[in-house]
């Protein structure tokens, strides 16, 4: 067993059992011209994060634990983009609209792609997610299943929608849940903090956090 140095306490785990996470670092999010960038959004508060993510990722690597990526992205016909998401807000193009890096969160598209610095490297998992949630209609409950996971680690963005979310399902599935402080971010500062807050109350109510420093720390 092996401890991290974690908030609200310590998180213990066995290596044996233990994946992480990285929830949609997209071109779409992160670059200027994106979607972030075309709902009003300073894509470089998402950018700044992507150093402390890479540095997650080496220590996983370096460790040989398995990685999971995730996309919000849709089928090129919209299939699976209800209108109520699509038709949400004023944004300047919308879901499916041709934009600077192709077609908004389509797969396949440049755009619906991992920034290259964090691209998934030969073995590691990349899933495409039609919701905020990895969860729902996507294999991941399978996958994490096939390989005995109990304790998973995230990172990514953006940590009250996407990352939340998807805690708070596998929270409900019975997993024990890490978030990095330093490797996730929001457009909203405020809303980071109280997602952080929320997360951990109540003696880790959906989940611990800690620094990338102390998951490194416990990964060598």
């Amino acid at each position: 067993m092996k401890t991290i140095v974690a908030q609200p306490f310590d998180f213990t785990f066995d290596p044996a059992h233990l994946a992480l996470v990285v929830i949609d670092m997209q071109r779409d999010f992160i670059e200027p011209g994106g979607f972030g960038a075309t709902l009003g959004n300073d894509v470089s508060l998402l950018a700044r994060i992507v150093p402390t993510v890479g540095r997650l990722l080496e220590a996983f690597r370096k460790a040989g634990l398995p990685i999971i990526h995730t996309r919000e992205c849709h089928r090129p016909d919209l299939s699976d983009c209800p209108p109520a998401k699509r038709l949400r807000g004023k944004p300047s193009m919308r879901i499916g609209d041709e934009g600077p890096m192709g077609r908004i969160l389509v797969s396949g598209e440049p755009g619906a792609d991992i920034v290259p610095a964090l691209a998934a490297k030969p073995g590691e998992t990349v899933l495409d997610k039609p919701g905020k949630g990895a969860f729902y209609a996507t294999p991941l409950g399978e996958i994490l299943a096939e390989r005995r996971i109990t304790h998973l680690v995230f990172a990514g963005v953006t940590t009250e929608v996407c990352v939340q979310t998807t805690m708070r399902e596998a929270n409900d599935r019975g997993f024990e849940c890490l978030l990095a402080e330093d490797a996730t971010e929001s457009y909203f500062p405020e809303f980071k903090k109280a997602a952080l807050d929320m997360i951990r109350a109540q003696g880790a109510i959906v989940g611990w956090t800690a620094t990338v420093a102390e998951i490194e720390t416990a990964l060598r």
